[in-house]
């Protein structure tokens, strides 16, 4: 692929190029424009897209080669994060402030003065949450929300968006909780996107892109809601020896 193909806002939402013709540089770049609306958003996530673009730009459409993913069952429980879980009298909940935890994703953090959570992605996954596949993980500190998870969760996958910290371990609680779930309700693999070391210091790893794309035909086949979560606010302390994680 030489050029970059463009998407037009009324375009159909099965419009998108085949991932094969994404661009090696910048690596997974597929396509720019469209919308951001709810049918086109399932529509790309089943098919390994998602999007990423900052203020300013059209709506750009990634899909890596490889893939950066969490094996639930291969989450790692650092020392550290157990003495978290044995110390810290925190809660965590499952799809009780969805909004909120994208705004503490969206904080502006050292090192980045901008966030690509634009106030149309706001808009966009908020109308996700509305129709059930917009799902959020949350930590608090007594009624501080402290930490947090957001993503898409389509049948037996969950896309993974963003996370953030307000104290140390944090999002690392919640993405520990989100593994739980997810492993109880049959759901073995969490997309991260992208590589980061601290993915890659909690058990991410890299699949090509079409190992990837076959993982997800099999985990979403069809476009609905992925299993309720947990309603109620448990413990930290609960997921110290969850029988998910023994081995």
């Amino acid at each position: 692929m030489t050029e970059l193909a463009w998407l037009a806002r009324n375009a159909p939402i099965d419009s998108f190029p085949a991932p094969h013709m994404a661009l090696h540089e910048p690596d997974g770049l597929l396509a720019a424009g469209g919308d951001l609306s709810t049918d086109r958003l399932l529509h790309a996530y089943q098919h390994g897209i998602f999007p990423w673009f900052e203020e300013g730009q059209p709506v750009l459409w990634w899909t890596p080669n490889p893939r950066c993913v969490l094996r639930c069952a291969d989450f790692h429980r650092s020392r550290s994060l157990l003495r978290t879980l044995r110390r810290q009298p925190w809660r965590v909940s499952f799809d009780q402030a969805f909004a909120e935890v994208i705004d503490g994703c969206a904080e502006a953090r050292s090192g980045r003065r901008r966030t690509w959570i634009t106030a149309s992605m706001r808009a966009a996954y908020q109308a996700l949450q509305q129709r059930g596949f917009g799902r959020s993980v949350e930590v608090w500190d007594g009624d501080e929300l402290i930490g947090g998870i957001y993503g898409v969760a389509i049948g037996r996958m969950y896309f993974g968006e963003s996370m953030f910290s307000r104290r140390a371990d944090a999002s690392k609680v919640a993405l520990l909780a989100l593994c739980q779930q997810m492993a109880a309700h049959d759901m073995p693999l969490l997309d991260c996107q992208v590589r980061s070391a601290h993915l890659t210091s909690l058990g991410a790893t890299m699949l090509a892109r079409e190992e990837f794309l076959q993982m997800i035909a099999g985990l979403c086949p069809a476009c609905v809601p992925a299993a309720s979560f947990d309603p109620g606010a448990i413990p930290v302390l609960n997921f110290k020896n969850s029988a998910a994680f023994q081995r």
